[in-house]
This record gives C-alpha cells, structure tokens and sequence, in this order.
C-alpha cells in the first residue's frame, strides 16, 4: 500500500540521515549549545535582512502552544480562521494555555484584514478575552497560499490595532516553491512578529525553526520553551538536521519536489474529469470522488477522508519530498481503471 495520508510518512532525508550517524557518537553540548545548532541558526539567518532570534523546536503544535503562551497575556486571546490547526488539530492546546482562540470563517482558508478588525471591535471590554494575536499558516489548511498582497495588508491592520501576527510555517517550504507564490523568508520576517520553518513536513526527522523578528518578544523565550516541556536536552539533534536542509537549498528542493508531484496528480485527475474541493498550487490536493470508488481505492492507497457527502466523498491526497513520481502515476491508472467499471 502506497501512502498519500500525509508528508511526514517517511523518516527522513538520507542526506539527514548521514549526518546523523556521522556524528551519532561526537560529543555535544546539550540545550542547543552545540556547534551544530550554531551552524544551523548561522545558515538560517543568511535568509534575513533584519536581526531575528532562531531557536529550534521539536513539533508544529509545541512549537503553536509554546510561540502563542509566551506572546499573551492571561485575558489575552488569538484570532484564527475557523479551519486554523491550532482550532481543529490540536486538541485544545492553546486553550489549555487558558487562552481563548476567536474564530472567523475566512476565504479559501486565509483570514482577512475585514475579519481581523470585525472580530477585534467585538471584543471591546474588559468583560470579555483581549485580542492580542492573530495566527495564520501558510500553506494554510486546504493548501492555499498568501500573496504578498495580502499578507501585507494583513501586517498593516495587526499594527494599526496593535495586534502580534504569527504564521505557521509546518508547510512553508511547499508555499514559498509553488507556483503564483511571491513572498520570501525574508519578506515574511519583515510583516510577521513571529512564525516558523517547518522541518517535520519538509525532510527532517523533527524540528521547526522559529524565528523572532519584533524584539519584544525575543526576551526569556527559552524560559518558555523550558516551561513547556520543549527545550529537548540532546538539542544537537534538530541541529544537524536543520544544518542539512539549510547549509544549501535542499529545504527548497524537497519542498520544490512535492509540489511537482502535486502538480503531476493535478493534471492527471483533471484529464479524468474529476474535481477539486478548491485551488491549490501546493501538496495538498482535495479531491471529490464518487463513494463507489473510496473502498477499492483503499485497498492499494492510504489517504485521508476530508469529508462526507451523500454520493460523494472528498479527500485529501499529500505528496511529499520523497513521493515517487511513478507510484502517483500508477494511482491515476488505478483511479481510471475503477472510473470505467
């Protein structure tokens, strides 16, 4: 059986994989006090024209609890469209933090600077939760992107209303290689308070990269790693690998990869006339099928069912940095085949 569930089926990267035995018995200093986690945060910031503090994490929803618990405020609350992971998979781990998430419906699964100020002049005293954050992701829930367009005006309304805006970056690396992107690392460290590069979807073994541009919230950050059980002892081990995909672009190409592979399903279920929950340029693809066909293409694939309807079904097929071009060929046969029964 053949997986498009997610893209973080497989370990990772050889080249990571290398790397690690190759230092598997060196000795480090542990908390990311290694040279390896100095390289790695030296390789990052050649990304960036502004002064940002890197600190490598172990997981996207530490990395969301630990970013979002150490920005706010008691009494303060993060404003997410309703599909937002920290609202849907995360089982309530920023609640858990005591901070209330305030949701929004959004378009095409990105928010809006009409939907920020809606949600923040509703909440307009001190009998209800403060909005102090907004979070976005980016590709987002459904695959889509932000332009620059829009993530600039976006930055432009959280400054005005004085609000912190953080991305998650789980899948970053898919949205700054597709196609009609127009943002950088760069740009997005200059309109975000905070997000991060993700490592776990993106070839390595763990890891996310936050990076910290405004300076009010650079200080005691580790403290809230710590706090929230994130600062991993053998902090060496994120560091070798985020030295690997950032020493050159192999961050880019793994990402650059899964798009292509995307790109290939795409064309082939629209030859065979099958549509599309929506527009995505990433490795997220929301396919609707008949129900007849869910079963017997389970027998040979994994995927994910998005959601049910009465005749149809929709659901999500992931590519990732290491799919294998031919075995997303031998799905479009396989899908055909059971099309014409």
């Amino acid at each position: 059986m053949y997986s498009f569930k997610n893209d973080y089926s497989e370990l990772a990267h050889p080249r990571i994989l290398e790397l690690l035995n190759k230092y598997a018995i060196e000795q480090n200093s542990g908390y990311g006090h290694d040279e390896h986690t100095k390289r790695a945060i030296e390789y990052i910031k050649r990304h960036f024209t502004k002064d940002v503090d890197v600190h490598l994490l172990i997981g996207g929803t530490s990395t969301n609890k630990i970013v979002i618990s150490h920005a706010l405020r008691p009494y303060e609350a993060v404003i997410s469209v309703e599909t937002g992971h920290i609202n849907v998979h995360e089982t309530g781990a920023i609640e858990a933090t005591g901070h209330k998430i305030l949701t929004t419906p959004g378009r095409d699964g990105k928010i809006t600077s009409e939907e920020i100020i809606k949600v923040y002049q509703e909440h307009n005293d001190e009998h209800m939760v403060k909005p102090k954050m907004v979070y976005i992701s980016n590709s987002t829930e459904i695959g889509t992107i932000y332009t620059k367009k829009e993530l600039t005006e976006i930055s432009q309304t959280c400054k005005e209303l004085g609000l912190y805006l953080f991305l998650d970056g789980a899948r970053i690396g898919v949205a700054l290689t597709a196609e009609g992107n127009d943002l950088t690392l760069d740009d997005i460290a200059n309109l975000t308070d905070a997000f991060y590069i993700g490592g776990t979807k993106n070839g390595a073994l763990i890891g996310e990269a936050v990076i910290i541009s405004n300076d009010a919230l650079k200080p005691f950050f580790r403290y809230s790693i710590k706090t929230n059980g994130g600062l991993l002892a053998k902090g060496y081990l994120t560091g070798i690998q985020f030295e690997a995909l950032f020493s050159d672009d192999l961050f880019f190409q793994l990402a650059q990869h899964a798009n292509n592979c995307a790109t290939t399903l795409k064309d082939g279920l629209k030859e065979l006339g099958i549509e599309f929950l929506n527009e995505s340029p990433t490795n997220l693809q929301f396919v609707i099928l008949d129900n007849k066909v869910i079963e017997p293409l389970r027998k040979k694939y994994n995927f994910e069912v998005w959601e049910k309807r009465l005749d149809q079904t929709v659901i999500r097929l992931v590519t990732s940095w290491a799919t294998n071009p031919n075995e997303v060929k031998n799905f479009l046969t396989d899908l055909q085949q059971l099309l014409n029964q």
